[in-house]
């Protein structure tokens, strides 16, 4: 065999072992996969946990792959087509946009490979079903508790996420509609973008504050923030501006980190989902179309409203730190 030829070899050799790894005895077409839209925030290994858990109770390999950010559209496409191509069995996808995608989605349903659409919608008919959390309803549990925490007046501002991401406009919606029922608030900024990132979350949230900072505090009464990163950002720029606690805070999501800042009493309450299910039941779904067994086209894995007050409580705990070691062997 020439040198190029082994080299080929080795190359097809390691991308199947890294694909089937763990001792999968299926094949490839026996296999279904589950897409994020990212892998770095805590969100998604979540998801990751709850996928692996269906996996194991169902007796089927999970694969797991997708981009290393959230706001790279191109390689979820390859993601999504290669697998296409090699005939999986079946296909859960959380979709960074909702228009974007759609072309890959009906290359698959020609292909024949059922895809289930999870945590953030994709404008098709042709998905077998739509596992998400209802992102409005969470967005108005957020919008409904900063009117309280306000007494009905203040000024206000909104970190948006990304444009395109339908679960984050569902959410920064439904907080729009819910804080516009308290006439004395006013929404004085909601144009602005944190990105996919930590990093540029904070960058955006340090260019918000400054243009609300006076005499040593902030000319805002409260901030919404719609998922883990912005959250994320907009805590840190609080506390390096020496502001953290001195303005009402309210996101999405949670983490470690959330949940320290929590305590320390910068994040006022947090709305969280149930990443776990939500990974589990879009393979749970995927299993049943398999088996010619009937999916609801809509499953909503719900939304709840973490506050400090609550964080303790026996279901609050389970939802702010699941427990994904068990199922993700780290």
């Amino acid at each position: 065999m020439t040198r190029s030829g082994l080299s080929q070899s080795l190359i097809a050799v390691l991308f199947v072992g890294a694909v089937f790894a763990a001792g999968c005895k299926q094949q490839s077409s026996d296999a279904v996969v589950v897409i994020p839209k990212g892998t770095t925030h805590e969100f998604w290994k979540s998801v990751h946990a709850g996928a692996e858990k269906a996996g194991q109770e169902l007796g089927i390999k999970v694969i797991w792959k997708g981009p290393l950010r959230e706001d790279d559209r191109e390689e979820q496409i390859k993601v999504v087509e290669n697998f296409v191509t090699m005939k999986v069995k079946g296909i859960a996808l959380a979709p960074l946009d909702s228009t974007a995608l759609v072309p890959v989605v009906s290359d698959a349903a020609r292909a024949g490979v059922p895809v289930v659409i999870f945590d953030s919608d994709l404008k098709t008919d042709q998905k077998l079903s739509y596992v998400a959390t209802d992102n409005y309803k969470g967005g108005t549990l957020a919008g409904q508790h900063v009117g309280e925490l306000l007494g009905g007046k203040g000024d206000i501002a909104v970190l948006r996420y990304a444009e395109g991401s339908e679960s984050t406009q569902q959410r920064e919606q439904g907080f729009l509609d819910a804080v516009a029922k308290f006439p004395g608030i006013r929404v004085v900024s909601s144009n602005q973008y944190g990105g996919a990132t930590m990093e540029s979350a904070f960058k955006a949230s340090e260019n918000l504050l400054a243009a609300y900072k006076s005499g040593g505090g902030l000319a805002l009464q409260a901030i919404f923030t719609p998922n883990e990163s912005t959250t994320f950002g907009m805590l840190r720029a609080l506390e390096d501006s020496g502001l953290g606690g001195k303005v009402h805070l309210v996101g999405f999501d949670s983490s470690p980190k959330l949940i320290e800042w929590m305590r320390k009493g910068f994040l006022d309450a947090t709305v969280v989902q149930d990443p776990m299910q939500m990974g589990y039941l879009s393979v749970k779904a995927l299993y049943a179309h398999l088996h010619q067994q009937p999916v609801e086209k809509r499953i909503d894995t719900g939304a709840t409203l973490i506050t400090k007050a609550n964080m303790d409580e026996p279901r609050s705990k389970e939802l702010l730190s699941p427990d994904i070691k068990k199922w993700l062997k780290e």
